[in-house]
């Protein structure tokens, strides 16, 4: 039996719960034997208002594993739907994970508290509601080098060791996360009650959607067009900044796109190393739906479906509607681009300053890629040693290409550009300056795979957490190059990332 803490003052605000009666089920986490707390975000927590100072770690296992709720707490499964790998699956939903209610942190953002990992709930469907405690803290790793690196994420708050097993392929040690996002609200809800509601609940949805992350439209007086405009704006600045970071979501289906704009779901995602336009990971995506260069494509056609549960808020014509939302899903291609070629930019060390010079600066990005893609050089070093060479050191970056004379033409090429913009400018050897301004977007350290992986399997199946410890406190500074972090920014051997595979985590 979950019972309330006593004296526990979380400011609960559950508007979800409160206005959307119908659009999700109600229910109780599952209690489990013997909570240990693995990992608790304090910093996180204070800014969520949380009121937690001075609980000890046996009464946040409590708290996180679900055993006590907070006074306040309204514990939700929500509703949703979703094309899993282009295939429409009409019933989805939180299968083990729930909503335990919101906040309004110290921004004055209202924040989404839910559990993962908590058991059964009527959308399991043959599931056990259960998670891992590797999955769970790769929820952590990954969500938390997201934020360092500036990109929009869901992240985590804690993991608690539940004390039981979990059945997968082989047994595992059980976990519960506890995830903090802007929203839960998902492209999947939308088609949920697009699918087995009526045209009324997808309007009111889409109000409730609109007053909590787009307020900016409720004056206007196509509002609905204008959501869907600004999904695909947030989505477009943020798989541009997924692409320049080198990140592959690996399950980019409809119900883990967002509707605020923040990355979700970090099952089978992973860090590309040598460049590969085509590089995937993911074990259950077997003809590359998901791969790197695909992700743009994924999230305009995700956003088409988006769109055709809105059509009759549109317009009353049919016709019409479909015009107005074709309008918005191809003017994502541009809105991707532009974001795209901003962030490319920045990580050449460019501003834009010269005189039609989009065209040019994309190609300049674009025959980088390539010689990248030629020698199989890898994309995180590639720019952090750029940004040397920038700063008039070519050594390092030299040393990652076997061969020279592909990277001296393209160097010239370089070269020029950032002297016409200099001169455009009117600066004189920015040099030093040019260079600082790269190493703040060209990140020192990401998650390598296989440092990710040892310290999931020390955490796993040793219960030794200082692998994890050390990389994520790594992770969280990724543009500062210290040497006595170096382990962590190096490649994974050729042989590892050959046979690296990642998982859903189910």
């Amino acid at each position: 039996m979950n019972s309330p803490i006593a004296n526990t003052a979380i400011p609960f605000d559950n508007s979800y719960a409160r206005e959307l009666p119908g659009f999700y089920a109600a229910c109780q986490p599952a209690s489990v034997p013997s909570p240990v707390l693995l990992f608790f975000n304090r910093g996180l927590a204070e800014e969520l208002r949380l009121g937690l100072d001075g609980r000890d770690e046996a009464a946040l296992a409590n708290l996180f594993s679900g055993n006590t709720l907070p006074e306040g707490a309204e514990p939700i499964a929500q509703a949703y739907a979703g094309h899993q790998f282009g295939q429409f699956n009409p019933q989805l939903g939180d299968g083990r994970a729930l909503l335990i209610g919101e906040v309004i942190d110290r921004h004055g953002r209202r924040r989404d508290i839910a559990l993962k990992g908590s058991g059964r709930t009527p959308f399991s469907r043959r599931g056990d509601g259960k998670a891992a405690v590797g999955p769970m803290l790769r929820e952590v790793l990954i969500g938390e080098a997201m934020h360092a690196l500036g990109i929009p994420t869901t992240r985590a708050l804690a993991v608690v060791a539940t004390g039981e097993p979990v059945q997968r392929e082989r047994t595992l040690p059980g976990a519960i996360l506890t995830r903090v996002a802007a929203s839960h609200l998902r492209v999947g809800t939308f088609q949920y009650f697009w699918a087995h509601g009526t045209p009324e609940m997808v309007r009111r949805l889409a109000d409730y959607a609109i007053a909590r992350h787009y307020p900016e439209l409720l004056a206007t007086e196509e509002r609905y067009l204008g959501f869907l405009r600004a999904v695909a704006e947030r989505q477009a600045a943020l798989i541009a900044r997924w692409m320049h970071a080198g990140f592959i979501h690996g399950v980019m289906n409809t119900d883990n796109m967002g509707i605020p704009g923040e990355t979700i779901d970090f099952g089978p995602c992973a860090f590309m190393e040598a460049y590969d336009p085509r590089a995937v990971f993911s074990s259950i995506d077997e003809m590359g739906r998901y791969a790197y260069e695909e992700q743009p494509r994924i999230a305009r056609w995700n956003l088409a479906r988006l769109a055709e549960t809105l059509l009759p808020l549109l317009a009353e014509d049919e016709g019409h509607a479909i015009a107005l939302a074709t309008g918005v899903i191809d003017d994502f291609v541009a809105r991707y681009q532009q974001h795209w070629l901003a962030g490319l930019r920045a990580k050449l060390g460019l501003s834009g300053q010269v005189a039609n010079g989009d065209a040019a600066d994309t190609a300049l990005g674009e025959s980088w890629l390539d010689l990248l893609q030629a020698q199989r050089v890898d994309y995180t070093l590639a720019w952090r040693r750029l940004a040397d060479a920038a700063a008039g050191n070519e050594a390092p970056l030299r040393a990652l290409f076997a061969g020279q004379p592909g990277l001296d033409r393209w160097l010239q090429r370089w070269r020029e550009r950032c002297a016409a913009e200099d001169a455009a400018a009117g600066e004189g050897s920015p040099a030093a300056a040019r260079a600082e301004r790269m190493r703040r977007v060209n990140p020192w350290l990401i998650p390598r795979n296989h440092r990710v992986e040892e310290a999931l399997a020390a955490a796993s199946d040793e219960g030794e957490l200082a692998p994890f410890e050390q990389l994520l406190n790594a992770l969280r500074r990724p543009y500062d190059e210290d040497l006595a972090l170096a382990r962590y920014a190096e490649p994974a051997p050729g042989a590892f990332m050959a046979e690296f595979r990642t998982f859903c985590g189910t």
